[in-house]
């Protein structure tokens, strides 16, 4: 049995739907990370990321964390994710402690992240606010919705 018309346009859509559904919820499963897949919104990675882009992720412990990976951890006031490489690795101690903290950068910014504020790290990112590292990129394919959000304020 075919379906024709809008009837067949809807069946369509609601399969795509559950297909992209079923797809990020493997990939959550699979890549350990609740955002498997993050579009990169500004320059600041360039020319390894350029803004479009979609990079695919993995949940990882700080423990293996490397120079030169890219990470992507969320600081407190930032709509966005933020995507940089681990530039250096420290331990610090915090209430008796052993933590670790990376000094992480955009490959295309003049100086590393600030710390966070309101944290006792001054000029490193505390590891348990790294969510994940990059796996891989998908060059430009996130442009057209990076730009449907931005038109129409969605964030």
């Amino acid at each position: 049995m075919e379906l024709e018309g809008w009837k067949g346009d809807v069946a369509w859509i609601l399969i795509t739907i559950v297909i992209v559904l079923a797809l990020n919820t493997g990939l959550k499963l699979a890549l350990h990370t609740d955002s498997p897949l993050v579009i990169v919104v500004s320059g600041s990675m360039e020319p390894v990321f350029y803004r479009g882009d979609v990079v695919l992720l993995e949940g990882v412990s700080p423990s293996h964390i490397k120079v030169g990976d890219v990470v992507v951890y969320k600081r407190p006031y930032t709509k966005y994710p933020i995507i940089h490489r681990v530039r250096a690795i420290e331990k610090i101690e915090i209430g008796g402690k052993q933590k670790l903290c990376f000094v992480i950068q955009g490959d295309n910014n003049p100086v590393p992240d600030p710390g966070l504020i309101g944290s006792p790290y001054l000029d490193c990112i505390p590891g348990d606010v790294i969510e994940a590292k990059a796996l891989l990129v998908f060059p430009r394919i996130g442009l057209i919705p990076l730009e449907i959000r931005e038109k129409l304020s969605l964030g």
